[in-house]
């Protein structure tokens, strides 16, 4: 069995993530090469799209979201992200199961009036576009079980003009059938299997672990899936083992990697962080903790998280926070971004 060394785990998820070099793919395309992208914060699925897709506007996400080819949706570890379309049922399927259970484990509820809400809710947004709040307030009688997953439960998108860059809250709901048209029912499992093949072609060679913190199924539940797939084993240095999809690319170590920007809790810094070594350790306390759980936006240098960075709207220009002194080709390189980026937010 290959071992892969951390450099090489770190130029396989930059190369996954077209971050190595920006990407000819359509966005619904790359959306589904990134996994998608966790999008708490709107503006943060513009701003990843420009760090990995050549010539990216903001207007052409605008109308990847007005088309339906791209839907914002609450998914893994119940958090929104912006999808391709096509993603979002095996996604929905994948997941829905594990997170029922964690809602009745969380909220010590009891959901076995689940299916009398469904309807009853479905009904109620049958041919239309609710806000939030009146989602909400459909909800009040609710059990909190069943509160926890009526995005999922229901299939429901964040519809523009909310979620987007101009008009961020994400608060207009609609019916994902309505949005889409309909679908063949897909089976637990077989969501699954796509979820998985969708992170480890994104994010490249990984542990049960790692999967399930992505995903947000317990490992007990992905096992059994995971280990009768056709996937590539690798061990990490430490002799763990990694899973892998046939044919993804995995670079040599000493593949150059440009500078690039990222934003605020982007995925790249989440679970797959450690085994890459893209966030190094000693500066994770300065991204994520307490007074600010939003993290900041970060930008790398050489693959590795170097600094943070903030648009000034007043000056229309990037202010950089480095973690450590910069070479002056780095500096250079850096600011030559910078002006694409700052450009994306006038």
């Amino acid at each position: 069995m290959r071992t892969l060394t951390e450099r090489e785990l770190n130029r396989a998820l930059l190369a996954r993530q077209l971050l190595l070099e920006r990407s000819a793919l359509s966005i619904p395309a790359a959306l589904e090469q990134l996994a998608g992208i966790q999008n708490q914060y709107a503006p943060n699925a513009y701003i990843r799209l420009w760090s990995c897709r050549a010539g990216f506007r903001r207007v052409d996400l605008d109308a990847a979201y007005d088309s339906g080819a791209v839907v914002q949706g609450t998914l893994m570890r119940g958090t929104i992200h912006t999808i391709s379309a096509a993603d979002y049922h095996p996604f929905v399927a994948g997941i829905r199961g594990p997170l029922r259970d964690w809602a009745r484990r969380v909220t010590r509820g009891d959901d076995s009036g689940r299916d009398a809400v469904l309807r009853r809710v479905r009904q109620a947004l049958a041919g239309r576009t609710v806000r939030r709040p009146d989602l909400v307030a459909m909800l009040a009688d609710a059990d909190p079980a069943v509160r926890q997953t009526i995005d999922i439960d229901l299939e429901l998108l964040r519809v523009p003009p909310s979620g987007t860059w101009q008009r961020r809250r994400a608060d207009l709901c609609r019916l994902a059938d309505e949005v889409l048209g309909g679908h063949e029912e897909i089976g637990q499992r077989a969501g699954l299997e796509h979820l998985v093949r969708r992170y480890l072609a994104g994010f490249g060679p990984a542990g049960l672990r790692d999967i399930a913190d992505f995903t947000g199924v317990p490992p007990a539940a992905l096992k059994p899936v995971v280990e009768t797939m056709d996937l590539i084993r690798y061990a990490d240095e430490a002799g763990r083992p990694l899973f892998d999809t046939a044919g993804a690319p995995l670079p040599d170590a000493d593949t150059p990697a440009p500078a690039r920007y990222l934003p605020t809790w982007d995925a790249v810094l989440l679970v797959h962080a450690r085994r890459t070594g893209v966030l190094p350790e000693q500066y994770r306390p300065l991204i994520f903790h307490t007074k600010m759980p939003p993290s900041y936006p970060t930008f790398l240098v050489d693959g590795r998280v170097a600094g943070t960075w903030r648009y000034d709207a007043e000056r229309g220009e990037l202010d950089l926070a480095p973690f450590a002194p910069l070479a002056s080709a780095v500096t250079v390189e850096l600011e030559a971004e910078a002006i694409g980026l700052a450009e994306l937010h006038r």
